[in-house]
């Protein structure tokens, strides 16, 4: 092996110990904990050699959100792949999509909770209109199939999202004193709500 190639595994190795030392940073303590002194002292390199890898703080934690955003489409490619009936669909992404956040906090806590621009995240975020992309498709054929000319599909995922997301917040805060289960059924109550207002 040449120099320049074990110069690129150097570097690659290193990247990936930053990321690894920070995933275990924000598992124990939250991403809030995370800061390029504390990575740098983790992993025993000075802070110049965090920044040769990333900016700042906010470039690792879009690459957590990137994978989140990949990890998140992967799942809710698979549930929807289930059927070809759009409210089946529906119903089985939100399920997936319910899945996810509670089986990945971390992840979808970084996911949502950055507070970039709308505009900006999706420039460095292809992931997320991916995840758009797969919402809308289900949304417009039913639209389409009860002939529903006087709804806007856009206006109608943002309402799905906002949906998935605020009884997710809800759950992940702390503040619902209601169980799994029942959880689960004000969930399920919810998006078949929205799925008749289709029809």
């Amino acid at each position: 092996m040449g120099i320049t190639e074990r110069r690129i595994r150097q570097k690659k190795e290193i990247r990936d110990n930053i990321l690894s030392t920070s995933w275990r940073m924000v598992k124990d303590d939250g991403w809030q904990c995370l800061s390029i002194r504390k990575i740098a002292d983790a992993i025993e390199y000075s802070v110049p050699v965090v920044y040769d890898h990333f900016e700042n703080k906010e470039a690792i934690l879009l690459e957590f959100s990137k994978k989140g955003f990949e990890l998140l489409v992967k799942k809710l490619q698979q549930a929807k792949s289930g059927s070809d009936d759009p409210a089946e669909q529906l119903q089985a992404i939100a399920d997936a999509y319910w899945a996810f956040a509670l089986n990945n906090k971390e992840y979808y806590q970084l996911m949502f909770g950055i507070g970039m621009p709308c505009c900006e995240f999706e420039k460095c975020m292809p992931e997320k209109v991916v995840f758009r992309e797969l919402v809308m498709e289900p949304i417009e054929r039913l639209l389409e199939r009860h002939k529903r000319e006087d709804l806007n599909a856009c206006f109608k995922y943002h309402a799905f999202w906002s949906v998935m997301h605020g009884l997710i917040s809800i759950k992940l805060t702390g503040s619902s004193d209601f169980g799994e289960e029942l959880n689960k059924c004000v969930l399920n109550d919810a998006i078949e709500g929205f799925i008749k207002n289709l029809e």
